[in-house]
């Protein structure tokens, strides 16, 4: 029977090139993945490196053994996140990472079908920026990360982007601030006061470019990477701020903003990120099927 730990030696020489590198990532000797990848290939019967100057390139055999690895170390995540989540207990848990500047009530409104559902399910909520959020989710402290980006093709990350829905967005400001700059959409933002979204926000940038664009030279009186604080700070009468027109109704019914204008060349993307190879856990189908019905609604 093939072991584990076999595979993971040989998982890292794979992807890092070397034994040498491999030991350095593993906190191990580089003997003893040697002797590991000895037996390995004793027991499969093929060479699985070749050597190419420096480096060991898998050979054609290796591969195969590369992608069975890695379908392996999927299972193996899939069962810890199970056992994690109390599968075995009867009541479940699902741990959701929720970047900083998503909006409160949209992540609301994504993750009601799973409590909707009547599941036994306790639901666990963290808050962060989104790099700090996949190193728990690739640790299995988080089920999923509901995120303004997804993860970057290529990357360092093995997971699984799913994209949730799409929003322009739609300028808000406090009644007496809509008072003290009238006029038409979008020359009133000319010189007036807002409150953007952080550098970690995905629309950071596109909302720079679109001020550029119109020659509105807006007075930049706060960036924050908290979109709850930012929001607090709008409905102070601070600064306009933006939020995704699916809110429109609620961000004026529930906070007394007035909006004032849609930005539509500008499209904010929300994404599901996980690292299941599919979406074992039954709270987790419920709000990627229902998703849709979210953004549907603007």
């Amino acid at each position: 029977m093939i072991n584990y730990k076999h595979l993971h030696y040989f998982h890292a020489v794979a992807t890092q090139g070397t034994v040498a590198r491999a030991a350095e990532q593993l906190h191990v000797t580089a003997q003893a993945i040697s002797m590991q990848l000895q037996v390995l290939e004793e027991q499969l019967g093929e060479q699985l490196f070749q050597k190419k100057g420096r480096l060991l390139e898998l050979t054609k055999a290796g591969k195969t053994v590369l992608r069975y690895t890695e379908q392996i170390f999927d299972l193996g995540n899939e069962l810890e996140q199970a056992v994690r989540r109390g599968v075995f207990k009867g009541e479940e848990t699902l741990r959701v990472g929720i970047c900083d500047m998503i909006a409160k009530n949209l992540v609301f409104r994504l993750l009601q079908p799973a409590r909707d559902a009547g599941l036994a399910m306790r639901l666990i909520c963290r808050e962060g920026r989104f790099e700090d959020l996949v190193i728990d989710l690739t640790a299995h402290k988080l089920d999923l990360v509901i995120s303004d980006q997804g993860l970057p093709t290529g990357g360092a990350v093995r997971g699984h982007t799913r994209l949730l829905g799409s929003s322009t967005l739609t300028v808000f400001g406090h009644p007496e601030l809509c008072e003290a700059w009238p006029g038409s959409f979008p020359q009133r933002l000319r010189n007036a006061p807002f409150l953007l979204p952080g550098q970690d926000a995905a629309i950071h940038s596109q909302l720079g470019s679109w001020f550029d664009s119109h020659d509105l030279r807006p007075i930049t009186v706060g960036e924050f990477d908290d979109g709850a604080l930012l929001k607090s700070f709008a409905c102070a009468g601070t600064g306009f701020m933006v939020a995704p027109t699916v809110l429109s109704s609620s961000v004026q019914a529930e906070n007394g903003l007035v909006a004032v204008g849609t930005i539509d060349s500008i499209v904010e993307h929300f994404y599901a990120v996980s690292v299941e190879r599919r979406e074992g856990h039954p709270a987790v189908r419920r709000i990627l099927d229902q998703a849709s019905r979210v953004f549907n609604k603007a």
